[in-house]
């Protein structure tokens, strides 16, 4: 079994910044790529930031010089900083982790439960 936790997200003025962890433990051998994404009511989820596991990184458009996705190997624990926010990032943001559980190259996608943040004055 793989659980992913998810911390950090809460309630925010326009301009703010929040920095939300995801930190994933069980059955793991090995993470791969890690990832933020998002959801709105009403909209169907979407990416906002992946990292591989040698830490190249890649973004949406909406969020490009705006949030930053970093990792720590070590704790297998992804982050996003997010800074200068607004309105229109208010979702619920979910954590993904692509695993391996054992030394063969097969992964298996796991996510978090989601952490809310609110984007308001």
């Amino acid at each position: 079994q793989v659980q992913l936790v998810e911390s950090g997200g809460g309630l925010v003025q326009p301009g703010g910044s929040l920095r939300l962890s995801c930190a994933a433990s069980g059955s793991i051998f090995r993470v791969n790529a890690m990832g933020w994404y998002r959801q709105a009511p009403g909209n169907q989820r979407e990416l906002v930031a992946t990292i591989t596991g040698g830490g190249n990184t890649n973004y949406a458009d909406s969020v490009k010089g705006r949030f930053t996705i970093s990792r720590d190997n070590a704790k297998n624990t992804v982050y996003l900083q997010m800074n200068s926010l607004k309105p229109e990032d208010t979702a619920v943001y979910y954590c993904n982790a692509q695993v391996q559980t054992t030394p063969y190259p097969y992964t298996s996608a796991h996510w978090g439960q989601g952490t809310q943040v609110t984007v308001s004055s």
